[in-house]
């Protein structure tokens, strides 16, 4: 079986480039071929051994649909217009394609809004009757509100198995992100290293994030897309402060203690569904600091819950063959 993976993806993201890996693993465990649609499909194909097409290329994606049995949408946060309308119509526009050429559909682990008046009309059009699963319970309450039949999944990301690697003493990364205010995470990063700790400020998007990284002046710093270096990196520290949702989401299948700033809802959303600490965007200093030194950590039963949602989303679109014989 074939199926057709939709999201953004190739464009250098490591939070999105993880929700890619772990759908692959998931995918080809289950016996499925993927096809990705991919900004940079080239790359897409050399990294996860996938078939890729141009993700804005016509043709390649007519044929891609042809030859796909069923296709999913996601994960990650498509479904807005806040950054784009172009995007949003671009989006809606795949499931509408796939419906006309009657491949099977499911909006796959995403989260829902922020959505203007105008986009939750498009929204609640074009995703009537197609199957839904959300990545956290305010996008279940949204999309119930506007009458679409969803279901609870969670991020793919949570099921990247944790890298084997010893954990060094002290260390604390912090995880900006561009339009984010830097200032309390790079007063906090001086203040950890004068208590003795290690700080490394890494950034999740080449090409978008290394603007914000020069006001971490003098402290070492990466910058990197790919979810298995993130994944190693976070998995070595003792500590993640993240203004990125899936430095978050990393740190937890690594088993690293996190914290987020609340900068968007789906950051909000996975820190409560967690019971992890959440921070201003304008939080003192001295606040940031506690959170590392005090030891502050996530309920790592809820985290376990939620990788069990993960997979069960998975599970339920493609069910594991029974052994035969009951072997």
């Amino acid at each position: 079986m074939v199926v057709g993976v939709g999201g953004y993806y190739g464009y250098k993201n490591a939070g999105d480039e993880a929700i890619l890996l772990a759908t692959v693993r998931e995918l080809k465990a289950r016996g499925k071929s993927p096809l990705v649609l991919s900004a940079r499909p080239r790359e897409t194909f050399e990294r996860y051994a996938v078939d890729a097409v141009h993700r804005y290329s016509p043709w390649a994606i007519l044929g891609a649909f042809r030859r796909m049995d069923r296709f999913l949408l996601g994960g990650g946060g498509l479904l807005q217009d806040r950054t784009s309308r172009r995007s949003l119509a671009y989006y809606l526009g795949l499931v509408t394609l796939a419906r006309r050429l009657k491949r099977p559909v499911t909006v796959f682990n995403v989260s829902l809004g922020p959505l203007t008046p105008e986009g939750e009309r498009r929204v609640a059009r074009a995703l009537k009757g197609v199957p839904i699963l959300v990545r956290d319970q305010t996008s279940l309450a949204y999309a119930r509100r506007l009458g679409l039949r969803a279901e609870l999944g969670a991020d793919p990301a949570l099921l990247l198995p944790p890298p084997k690697v010893a954990r060094e003493p002290g260390l604390v990364i912090i995880v900006p992100r561009y339009g984010v205010n830097p200032r309390p995470m790079v007063s906090a990063s001086y203040r950890l290293l004068k208590l003795g700790y290690d700080v490394l400020v890494m950034a999740l998007q080449p090409g978008m994030d290394e603007e914000v990284m020069e006001e971490f002046q003098g402290l070492p710093k990466e910058v990197s897309a790919d979810p298995k270096r993130v994944l190693y990196l976070l998995a070595s520290a003792n500590f993640v402060i993240s203004a990125r949702l899936h430095g978050m989401v990393l740190a937890a299948a690594a088993g690293t203690p996190y914290a987020g700033i609340n900068y968007d809802p789906k950051v909000e959303g996975f820190a409560k569904e967690t019971g992890a600490p959440l921070l201003s965007t304008e939080a003192k200093t001295g606040d940031l600091v506690q959170t590392v030194t005090y030891g502050l950590e996530p309920d790592w039963e809820r985290v376990t819950r939620l990788k069990e949602r993960a997979r069960a989303s998975f599970d339920a679109l493609f069910p594991t063959p029974a052994p035969a014989n009951g072997v």
